[in-house]
């Protein structure tokens, strides 16, 4: 035996000096042990690639740890003595493995384990070299604890309503933590088929990504359930559960079985996400034109659950709030919310799932998709939700960070689990689907749906990079990949099949290059005189003007290829022009007194008119704002403001515009214009600027006076008309506008009167609950109600009327609560700060909230995640002086170890730094306009 020892020892020895020979002379790392780690990358090595996986895995939800076994079919490329996969968080007991040949395993041999956890990978080495073109069996036995935090196989729990404190195990994966339940070749393009076997308890159901195929009780009294085979994915999309949940299922028309799962005590809550579900996953089968191609779909509501939902393939998770209807207490955009989540995850399976990104500098790929599809799904399925009308403000949201310094190209570098994280943002999801967008509205709808469905059918199963799909979008194949279908052209017929734009022949990879490998978004300088056009773009800007020293630099190297649309006075035929140079002249068909560029915001782009083009517009919107669409008038609000911000535009001119909103009555533009003065008088408020608060109030109330008076405390209307209400009443309500205090008062004391049985017009409950949480016993109230509430809308509506209390110990002991996590559920602590922060009276309170728990945020919540960069941002966002940058910078540097490896630090202080300078330049003038305007209306 001893004997054997060394002979293994020596081996292995042997094998890792060939295997530090085979690279660069760099230094390799020490693993756990002292020994030497023989790698050094934070990326896997490619020479071994997993075939199938053959997972066992028993969680304990009494002990709350779980034991597994991952049988691990690999093939080698490459012969080597090593095999480096990844493992976080898991006591490896033993591995071995053993040669197969014909389907017939070889005598197992042991392997030595070595761990680096800086990397989160292990070694598992061979005294033999593993073969070249051979497969193997790799058997690793481990345990570990569930998770206590929202990642890998963590342990969730829910209250019954007889109080009873019940246990669940849940899986989240995505990106980099399915290396947390079982070893793994833990990378998007090592992908593999699994066979999952979960045991369980009798009261217990298993849930996994493909249909169970047997349930066998073992001699323990368990039931070990046997999952089928899945197809070929990657390690992110693999899902288990453990839980007692119940279901309601339906089966689509080609039938698919889709099942909605949530606690007991919610099942009656599934019934709209069902319908729903079954919607969209027909949709999608006939729009992509490739059938779903797993058995069944299951949706499951999580009680613990950090993001919005996750695509598992065949086993999406959500938060109970993304999935769970409640018709009492969810207004018209809960539903809305719930719509078009689903409809993002079930987009997944198809982008992300069947065709995958090769490495997470592309997310984009999936979460642009996705988030696109979720309104060219919704559009289709229910017309109802007029989900075109809200695509703006998703390019708003991108707009506003793009047009930061600190902004990023959608696809970037990341490289460690903490910049991968980073990638889900607004970026990846929200300007990725507005260039999709654009790129749709001038390949026309037809060619856009048959290049996706090129894409899809010709990488199924597969990774892709950021060109495959704009050669997709080109349909140009090689000669291999010809087809005589709609949707793919053989080389030689590329030039017959180039698309026109305007006339002009596009190459669609050069044109999305200038989108997705550069940062930032570009601003059209129009000169309109007569019929004559002349155009001119440059980088937009936010808080850096053109005299400062920095500008040329910041300028310099930045060009896009952008497709101009535009409609004129005279003609409401849409002009188009691709502009490919910095400077372009247009000629148009005849004299013309306005022009409009971006109709419909249907591109990503900025426009600032020159020579009384902003004057023609301005007074178009004061004589007759009709002759625009909706559209089109919210898109000149956006961009008159945000140019103040880059000093383009005086802040009277662009106040001038919202004038015309006396006549408006369209939710769009009137939500729009409302949202920057709503932040305007913030700002006053927290900065105890009286006058300029008092004075916004005041113009506020009077020139919507027409809209504010119209609205019923009721739930009838479009969803464009409820969310007009729900909008206007919470802020005049906020205004303290005695008719709407009063009337939501009055509401809330009818509903506590009835102990909280009256039903309320849900558009308006945060509304009433936020009157009443402006006492004491009021506030008391509603977080007992909060506590009983088993609706998950209810509750978020109810957090947020807790946070809009202007009493600061309440505000601290809401904050309290929900760093607890026991009565206000850890998840929802980023809606609870950042709620806190909005308030004026609880900003301060919020931001030193952070940083006295900085050290227990970062024990709950990983680096990256949207939840530390929501507290960043969130309660930061709102500082305007540079007292308060000082701090926030001093903040930062105290914690630079986590801090210089965020982004998210960077884009708060970027934020700060802009209101200063904003507030610097226009106070005056917002003051002096307001002035102005109250002597106009006097007389």
């Amino acid at each position: 035996m001893l004997f054997q020892t060394m002979f293994f020892a020596v081996g292995v020895l042997f094998q890792v000096i060939l295997c530090l020979g085979d690279h660069e002379n760099k230094d390799f790392p020490s693993a756990t042990n002292g020994q030497v780690f023989p790698w050094n990358k934070m990326r896997l090595p490619d020479n071994i690639v997993p075939v199938h996986y053959n997972l066992d895995v028993h969680p304990n939800l009494t002990t709350s740890n779980f034991t597994g076994l991952a049988k691990i079919q690999v093939h080698v490329r490459q012969e080597t003595s090593v095999i480096i996969l990844h493992a976080k968080h898991l006591e490896i007991s033993r591995a071995t493995i053993a040669l197969t040949e014909y389907g017939v395993s070889h005598p197992e041999s042991i392997l030595n384990i070595l761990e680096y956890p800086p990397f989160e990978q292990i070694a598992l080495e061979s005294a033999k070299p593993l073969d070249n073109g051979e497969t193997y069996m790799v058997n690793i036995y481990y345990t570990a604890n569930l998770s206590d935090g929202f990642y890998g196989f963590y342990k969730s729990s829910y209250q019954t309503p007889e109080g009873e404190k019940r246990i669940l195990a849940s899986t989240h994966f995505e990106p980099t933590s399915a290396r947390m339940a079982f070893p793994c070749f833990d990378e998007p393009s090592f992908k593999a088929n699994f066979s999952i076997k979960i045991k369980r308890e009798k009261q217990h159901i298993a849930l996994s990504n493909m249909p169970i195929v047997k349930s066998v009780q073992t001699a323990g009294g368990l039931f070990e359930d046997h999952f089928a085979v899945s197809v070929r994915m990657s390690t992110y999309l693999v899902a288990f559960i453990v839980c007692d949940f119940k279901s309601v299922s339906a089966v689509t028309s080609t039938g698919i079985k889709v099942s909605i799962y949530a606690t007991p005590d919610k099942w009656n809550q599934t019934h709209y996400a069902l319908e729903a579900a079954v919607k969209l996953l027909e949709f999608y089968e006939n729009y992509f034109n490739i059938y779903y191609p797993l058995p069944k779909q299951d949706l499951i509501a999580i009680p613990d659950f950090e993001s919005g939902a996750m695509e598992n393939w065949g086993l999406t998770t959500y938060r109970e709030t993304s999935l769970l209807y409640h018709p009492g207490t969810s207004s018209a955009s809960d539903k809305l919310w719930i719509t078009m989540v689903i409809g993002h995850e079930l987009a997944h399976q198809w982008f992300g799932n069947l065709v995958t990104m090769e490495w997470w500098n592309d997310i984009w790929l999936n979460e642009g998709f996705a988030r696109y599809m979720e309104f060219v799904s919704v559009d289709a399925t229910y017309p109802d939700l007029q989900v075109g009308d809200h695509f703006l403000g998703t390019c708003f949201a991108a707009m506003g960070r793009d047009a930061m310094n600190s902004s990023r190209p959608i696809s970037t570098s990341a490289e460690n689990p903490t910049q991968i994280k980073e990638m889900f943002d607004t970026l990846s999801y929200d300007k990725g689907a507005c260039i999709l967008h654009m790129l749709r509205h001038f390949l026309t709808d037809e060619v856009f749906q048959s290049g996706l469905v090129h894409y899809l059918r010709k990488f199924s199963y597969g990774n892709t990079k950021n060109e495959d799909l704009w050669d997709s979008m080109a349909n140009i194949c090689t000669k291999e990949d010809f087809t005589s279908g709609d949707f793919c052209y053989s080389g030689s017929q590329a030039a017959k099949s180039a698309y026109r734009f305007a006339g002009e022949h596009l190459d669609i990879k050069e044109i999305m290059n200038t989108w997705t490998l550069q940062k930032g978004i570009p601003v059209i300088i129009v000169e309109h005189n007569g019929t004559s056009v002349r155009l001119q773009q440059e980088r937009f800007l936010k808080g850096i003007l053109p005299e400062d020293p920095s500008w040329a630099s910041l300028q310099s190297g930045y060009l896009w290829h952008v497709p101009l649309t535009y409609i004129t006075s005279n003609s409401k035929t849409i002009g188009k022009h691709l502009l490919k140079t910095k400077s372009d002249h247009i000629e148009l068909d005849g004299e013309a007194q306005w022009v409009k560029f971006n109709v419909d915001m249907n591109g990503y782009y900025i426009v600032h008119y020159t020579r009384g083009g902003w004057d023609a517009l301005i007074n178009l919107l004061d004589q007759n704002h009709t002759l625009l669409s909706q559209k089109d008038r919210a898109n000149l609000i956006h961009n008159a403001f945000q140019l103040v911000s880059a000093g383009k535009l005086s802040l009277d001119r662009a106040l001038d515009l919202t004038r015309y909103l006396r006549h408006e009555n369209k939710s769009i533009p009137v939500l729009q214009g409302l949202g920057y003065l709503e932040v305007f008088y913030r700002m006053a408020v927290r900065r105890n600027i009286t006058d300029v608060a008092t004075n916004l109030k005041n113009y506020i109330l009077q020139f919507f006076k027409h809209l504010i008076d119209r609205q019923t405390w009721s739930d009838e209307g479009t969803l464009s008309d409820r969310l007009l209400r729900s909008n206007l009443l919470e802020l005049v309500c906020d205004l303290d506008y005695l008719p709407c205090v009063q009337k939501a008062l009055a509401y809330f004391n009818q509903w506590r009167m009835s102990n909280g049985t009256l039903n309320l017009p849900t558009d308006v409950l945060e509304i009433v609950y936020s009157a009443g949480a402006q006492s004491s016993d009021g506030w008391d109230y509603l977080l007992t109600k909060y506590m009983q509430s088993v609706s998950g809308a209810e509750k978020n509506k109810i957090v947020s009327a807790l946070a809009s209390t202007r009493n600061p110990e309440k505000l601290a002991r809401l904050l309290e609560l929900g760093l607890q996590g026991d009565i206000i559920k850890l998840q929802n602590l980023a809606h609870v700060v950042v709620a806190v922060s909005r308030n004026p009276y609880g900003q301060l309170l919020a931001w030193n909230f952070v940083k006295i728990n900085w050290s227990k945020l970062m024990e709950k919540f990983q680096l990256g995640s949207s939840t530390i960069r929501w507290l960043i941002i969130g309660t930061s966002s709102q500082f305007s002086s540079k007292e308060e940058l000082e701090e926030v910078e001093m903040f930062f540097d105290s914690i630079k170890e986590q801090s210089s490896q965020l982004r998210c630090t960077q884009i708060a202080l970027e934020n700060i730094q802009k209101n200063i300078r904003w507030l610097e330049r226009n106070l005056d003038l917002l003051r002096s306009w307001l002035q102005n305007i109250i002597i106009e209306v006097g007389t």
